[in-house]
Order: C-alpha cells, then structure tokens, then sequence
C-alpha cells in the first residue's frame, strides 16, 4: 500500500470533512431507497412448500415459527455437492450474528438449499454455524424463486436470474445461484415482499463494508482465492513465535 498523498493535519480535516458531506448524501438516498422497498406491492403465494427440517416436514408457513416476516438465505448447495460454495458459504458467516437479534424484531431468518437435510446438517456442523437452514430437495421452491436452474436451461445458455438482467452471461451459467427472498405472514397467508440477487446481496455481505473503511478496500485480486471457506484459510504463523524465532537467531 503507497499513500496517495501525505498532508497535514488541517488539510486531511478539510478532506474528510468533505468526504462527510458525500457519505451523509448516500446515506440519505440509502434511506429514500429503503422506504422505497417497503413500499413495493405484495405477491400472494399460492403454491404450498414443504421443506426438510430438523423438526420433520415443514410448510413454508411454518419456516415462520412464530414470527410476521421471514428472510431466506437461498444458500448454493446442489444435492451432489459434498459442500454449499465458498461464496454462499462467505455470505452465511452473516447469519448468526444478526438472527439472534432480528427474532426479537418479528424477523426470522432462514436459509433453503436443494441439497438433502443430512448433507446440510453434516456441512453445518464443520462450520459451525447455528441458523435454521433447510431443505428443499423435493421442492420447486427454488426453481420458482429464480435461484435453481435445471440443465437444460444450462445447455442452452440462457438462463432468467435477477429480474431477467442476467440472462446469457457465462459467469451466472450454474444450476445453482444466490438470493435472497422475503416474506411476510397476514391473516395465515403468505407474501413474497421483496427479492435480490447477485451484487443486491452485497448490503448484508458487512465484510466487505469493514474492507472498504481501509485504504487497501476489498482488494480481491491481491487474495487468492477469495473468500473461502473459513477453515480452507492458510494459518497464519504466530507473530509471539515468529518474534521468539528472531530473537533466538532461528
């Protein structure tokens, strides 16, 4: 990392004092744009899920357990997976935290994958997570939420992800994608209220957010391989041992 310019203490106050101005600007429209995703008009869902959970077969009603509104995490894990891809996988490090809190809000959080509930289970235990996260193997749930495609789709190269934004693209060429749906429970139904895909998952990605308040950002071409899965990481060397090291000659 080379500064861009070194300054005095006058003038780097003058710059972020400016720079306040325009982060104060985004997080206004970021507050219009919030309101204005409230505001979107609901979709009644007609077809029932049934999921595979811990708790044996659950209706999509159920996924609600005893709350008004309901995120899913659609999470790529295809059946003949042994492991949910390191992106998904990137992106459920932020559940936990943020779910014990948003159940005490009316929000509850899950997250649905197509592969079977034993391979969810085993996978969930390597990494340690706890959230609510169940099957759909035997669903269309994810076929109709646009976040599974089937290989006929693949071999003719056009898919419909994100709104029909993303159709012939290479890199979105998967039978599994991500996304992020959300519910709401009236009077025993179900709305589908808002959705997002591809880099509208980045606002709960709060990684990357600590990564751009450092000079060096995101920076993703300098880490190889980035993100993993979070015990694929290299360890990193002790700097007490490294500093005994030195100090001994070795």
């Amino acid at each position: 990392m080379q500064p861009k310019q070194i300054v005095s203490h006058d003038e780097w106050l003058a710059a972020r004092r400016d720079l306040l101005a325009k982060e104060k600007a985004h997080m206004r429209a970021g507050d219009t744009l919030a309101a204005d995703r409230r505001s979107l008009p609901w979709l009644k869902i007609e077809k029932r899920y049934e999921f595979d959970t811990t708790r044996g077969r659950r209706s999509l009603v159920e996924l609600f357990d005893g709350s008004g509104q309901l995120i899913v995490h659609h999470l790529m894990f295809a059946p003949e997976w042994e492991a949910a891809c390191p992106g998904c996988s990137f992106q459920a490090e932020h559940i936990d935290g943020p779910a014990q809190h948003l159940e005490h809000h009316n929000v509850k959080i899950v997250a649905v994958s197509r592969a079977p509930l034993a391979k969810i289970r085993a996978y969930q235990r390597r990494m340690g997570w706890h959230f609510d996260w169940v099957s759909s193997f035997d669903s269309e749930f994810n076929y109709d939420f646009n976040v599974s495609f089937t290989k006929d789709q693949i071999r003719q190269g056009r898919i419909d992800y994100n709104f029909g934004t993303i159709t012939g693209d290479p890199r979105y060429l998967s039978e599994e994608l991500p996304g992020v749906s959300v519910f709401v429970l009236k009077d025993g139904e179900v709305f589908l209220t808002y959705s997002t895909f591809a880099r509208g998952l980045d606002a709960i990605l709060t990684t990357d957010h600590y990564l751009d308040l450092t000079p060096e950002g995101r920076n993703e071409k300098a880490y190889s391989s980035w993100p993993r899965r979070h015990d694929e990481y290299p360890l990193k060397s002790d700097p007490s041992v490294a500093r005994a090291r030195s100090a001994d000659g070795s």
